[in-house]
């Protein structure tokens, strides 16, 4: 009876800690993109002029627009928290509580860090300007969503629409971005909008390379351990499978086809594992672009 007892609180106590630990590495995921943000909002954006999209592009229009026909320059940070007060409540209501409190911290941190870190040009060249702002900015969003959090604004729209619809909404973002930059170019410059609408496409493009959650993978896999890499995947993806039998057309043997979707995420860990399990396995993988019916995915909080 103790030795069992001992055993559930040596597992609790594990458990504890492997969750504690996921938390600190959640709460350094967001610091990083909040300095990565702040950094890029205080080079690349301002140096190029430019308006990144979505409420940073809507808190950067404004300052924009009250230094040209104002005459004054005014702080960034209270804008963009008022902005993002609508967003915040949807994301809470629909998405999750801690993954909204960690967009919090994101918000207010990459926000404070924008009118903190002093003015730099690292070039001269628009164009470059363009192109790095937007990785930079597409890497402070992946960081940001590797913690379970978003850097705020059109950010909640696209995790909000690719939680209900289970696809990726980055595009329809980037659209959105381009409608808001084209009417900023008729208040602006032209020239402001559409090197904003570069650096809009560099960092969508990279989003959708980087954010995997929702991008789906069909697996066909000929073996004659059907059982074992079934259990393989349903015990690591949690996803289950079909089986299939047939005959090799050129040994005449028999063979059994399995075939599963799973995330893109979850095949990483799972064809090596199939590969060692089967060594002779005849494995095909091919991207899915939209699926129909029921299929696990991990709570986000």
């Amino acid at each position: 009876m103790n030795r069992n007892f001992d055993i559930h609180t040596i597992l609790e106590k594990r458990r504890i800690q492997e969750g504690l630990l996921y938390e600190i590495r959640r709460i350094l995921l967001v610091c990083c993109g909040a300095i990565v943000m702040g950094f890029n909002l205080s080079t690349f954006v301002p140096a190029a002029g430019m308006i990144p999209g979505g409420f940073t592009g809507f808190g950067r229009l404004a300052q924009m627009l009250f230094a040209k026909y104002a005459g004054k320059n005014i702080p960034f940070s209270p804008i963009y928290y008022t902005l993002n007060l609508i967003a915040v409540v949807i994301c809470f209501k629909y998405i999750g509580k801690k993954f909204t409190l960690y967009s919090l911290l994101m918000i207010f941190l990459s926000g404070l860090l924008a009118d903190l870190i002093p003015n730099y040009e690292v070039t001269h060249d628009v164009l470059l300007c363009s192109v790095f702002g937007g990785i930079l900015n597409a890497l402070a969003i992946s960081l940001c969503l590797m913690a379970g959090a978003t850097s705020g604004g059109t950010d909640f729209i696209a995790i909000y629409v690719s939680e209900k619809y289970n696809k990726t909404a980055w595009n329809y973002i980037f659209a959105g971005n381009v409608v808001m930059l084209a009417t900023s170019g008729f208040l602006l410059s032209w020239d402001s909008a559409l090197y904003s609408i570069i650096f809009q496409f560099t960092s969508t493009q990279i989003l959708n390379h980087l954010y995997t959650r929702f991008q789906r993978m069909t697996l066909f896999i000929i073996t004659n351990k059907a059982q074992i890499l079934y259990n393989l995947i349903r015990d690591n993806t949690h996803h289950t499978a079909t089986l299939f039998s047939g005959t090799g057309c050129y040994s005449g043997e028999k063979r059994d086809l399995v075939y599963t979707v799973v995330g893109n995420q979850d095949l990483r860990k799972l064809l090596p594992l199939v590969k060692q399990a089967d060594p002779q396995a005849f494995i095909n993988f091919i991207p899915s672009k939209e699926i129909l019916g029921r299929f696990y995915k991990k709570p986000t909080d």
